[in-house]
């Protein structure tokens, strides 16, 4: 179990990378292409619409053909993606390998989740995913502070080449690992019969979207940070990679502390307090953003609360989901990501349309969606009686 926390850690991770390591680059690969930096931005929505829109697929083909197949096969998909695109030289050609690079990160999301659930139930199933959640927002986090400075050493192209050769590197060692197989789940409903069956479930409906929204507010910052802090703020590469470091460090935080009283106060109560932190950082952020619009420590030190909220709230929401589908097997695990991927990709989209030189639009948009988060907390079955 030990090895399958460790390998499926490590592929989350360089699938997560995708999402913000070019990020400090986007000025630079804007001059390169001849694109605005702001149309760049639509990168980040291309990429999560390419990771959500095949993830049933691929929880399906796992349970049919197996984890370790699927996970070889998205791994190589991801990386080829990452080793293409530097060759493009338009905006057009960069989307395209977003979108390949998205699909790639798909099914390395999905066998990550199904593996974990494979090898832990319960409370320790959440603990589990605590570390996926670690590996994903590190990622986010230091994942800038290295784009920047791969970009200040080597260009931007290096970013991607790196990454991908990562990426194959990292398949060659899943082709000697060995992971748990489960004889218990014996899934007799057609694959699609079973994602309706587990969708049209409140126990396990209302803790996805309290996941997913929650990870909307991660997925708008980095969508339109960028271009707030490196322009009426004028930071540098360098300094918004910096930012990484608070962040991971809140979202570090919040998973240990999962991993310290899960078992001692309850995924549910848990799950409310971090609901709740998300909400009060987005909230503070956004009378930051408005009472004090020239400090950006009022902008980023709010967010990073709400980090640290999501990071309560993310692991036990999806082994809430994963505990209240009525069909077993990998289909719990790849809906809630396809769900959260998909709302990840409408608002990444929104946040792009909404993205301007103040902060306050984009503080908002957070604010309302931990709102949103909280609810489906307080709906869910079992969560009136925290």
């Amino acid at each position: 179990m030990n090895t399958t926390l460790l390998v499926t850690c490590s592929t989350v991770f360089l699938a997560q990378l995708g999402m913000s390591i070019y990020l400090p680059a986007l000025p630079e690969m804007a001059r390169s292409l001849g694109a605005d930096a702001s149309q760049l931005s639509w990168g980040l929505a291309v990429y999560l619409i390419g990771m959500a829109l095949p993830m049933l697929f691929w929880g399906s083909l796992g349970q049919r053909i197996g984890r370790k197949p699927v996970l070889l096969a998205a791994l190589g998909i991801y990386g080829a993606g990452n080793l293409a695109l530097p060759l493009g030289e338009s905006l057009e050609s960069f989307l395209i390998f977003r979108l390949v690079q998205g699909v790639g990160a798909s099914g390395i999301s999905v066998m990550a989740r199904v593996l974990i659930r494979d090898s832990f139930r319960g409370d320790l199933l959440a603990k589990a995913l605590s570390w996926i959640s670690i590996s994903f927002v590190v990622a986010l986090g230091i994942g800038q502070y290295l784009g920047s400075i791969i970009q200040v050493a080597l260009g931007w192209s290096a970013i991607f080449y790196l990454l991908g050769g990562a990426s194959l590197l990292m398949a060659g060692i899943v082709v000697r690992v060995t992971f748990p197989i489960l004889t218990e789940d014996n899934v007799r409903l057609s694959a699609w019969s079973s994602y309706w069956r587990i969708l049209c479930d409140r126990a396990f409906l209302l803790p996805a979207l309290a996941g997913g929204l929650g990870y909307g507010v991660i997925i708008a910052f980095n969508t339109a940070a960028p271009l707030i802090l490196q322009g009426p703020f004028n930071w540098s590469a360098v300094e918004y990679g910096l930012l990484g470091w608070p962040i991971s460090a809140a979202y570090f935080l919040g998973a240990l502390g999962v991993n310290a009283f899960v078992l001692r106060i309850g995924q549910r109560r848990l799950m409310t307090v971090g609901a709740g932190l998300v909400l009060a950082g987005s909230a503070a952020m956004l009378l930051g953003s408005i009472a004090g619009s020239s400090v950006a420590l009022l902008f980023w030190l709010p967010y990073c609360l709400a980090v640290f909220g999501q990071s309560l709230n993310y692991p036990i929401s999806l082994s809430l989901a994963n505990a209240g589908s009525p069909v077993g097997g990998a289909y719990a695990m790849a809906l809630s990501g396809f769900i959260h991927q998909l709302m990840a990709a409408a608002i990444g989209g929104i946040a792009s349309l909404i993205a301007s030189p103040q902060a306050w639009p984009l503080s908002l948009l957070c604010a309302l969606l931990a709102v949103g988060a909280i609810l489906c907390v307080m709906l869910a079955p079992g969560g009136k009686s925290i």
